[in-house]
């Protein structure tokens, strides 16, 4: 078996390490990463300049790919370019931070790896996890925390694709893990709404030109049986089945149609 492992993160995370001592069990471990954090970057490809790799050896040894774009860039360099074959699983994650809700669903660099492995019929695992602290979600290389029960987790999921692959209609799986938890307990959950009131923030740079910072915090409440609601409210794992085909109701647009 060969597993493919990026993360948004940036190929010097913590959480790059982490997916790879989770899984090497499973398989050869491959991993192709952007050089830096690429966090809200979403599913975005480098089509207007040239995409650099360079080999990179890991603070545990282990050598890397350093890719100059996106995590996109990365697992299309990684499947048609760096892998011998192949990957039979690409892994992305383990993500510093959840990403939960329709609307981290195209914002995350981490899905967005995710969704192009399966546009190229990969399975795919996004792997996320709980942080409490901006400046470790952003943060751009080796962060001080405890994986062994997200490792844990990540294997139990890995190990299952590999063995009975992905049920039909679903292309990839979104995988949110609490910091801490009680027991490692894993729910199947759809996705919540987790919008965002948004903040912009205009400041004046030293010559008095304008820039801004794009910021937002969480708004709305979610139910029972959203991954937001049971990692939130029940400190539990999130297993989210997702599709490539967004179509909506057909039948409806038809009847929208007429004058």
């Amino acid at each position: 078996m060969k597993i493919l492992i990026t993360n948004d993160d940036g190929v010097n995370s913590s959480g790059i390490i982490a997916a790879k001592d989770a899984v090497e069990s499973l398989g050869e471990c491959i991993i192709v990463a952007p050089a830096t954090q690429q966090s809200g970057i979403g599913h975005a490809l480098t089509l207007f300049e040239p995409i650099r790799v360079n080999d990179v050896t890991l603070r545990d040894g282990t050598m890397a790919y350093s890719v100059s774009g996106t995590p996109t860039d990365a697992v299309i360099l990684g499947i048609f370019e760096l892998a011998e074959e192949k990957p039979d699983l690409v892994i992305s994650g383990i993500n510093m931070g959840e990403n939960l809700g329709k609307s981290e669903l195209t914002t995350s660099g981490t899905i967005g790896a995710a969704m192009e492995a399966a546009v190229h019929g990969v399975p795919a695992l996004a792997v996320s996890l709980q942080v409490k602290r901006g400046d470790i979600k952003f943060h751009d290389g080796h962060v001080d925390i405890d994986f062994s029960t997200a490792k844990k987790i990540t294997y139990k999921i890995a190990k299952n694709i590999l063995a009975k692959g992905l049920p039909e209609g679903v292309d990839f799986l979104n995988l949110n893990i609490p910091l801490h938890m009680k027991k490692e307990e894993i729910k199947l959950t759809r996705l919540g709404d987790r919008m965002y009131n948004v903040h912009v923030q205009k400041r004046l740079d030293p010559r008095g030109r304008p820039y801004y910072w794009i910021d937002g915090e969480p708004a709305g409440h979610d139910l029972p049986g959203t991954d937001v609601y049971t990692l939130k409210k029940e400190n539990v794992a999130t297993l989210t089945p997702l599709s490539l085909d967004c179509t909506s109701n057909l039948k409806s647009m038809k009847g929208w149609l007429q004058p």
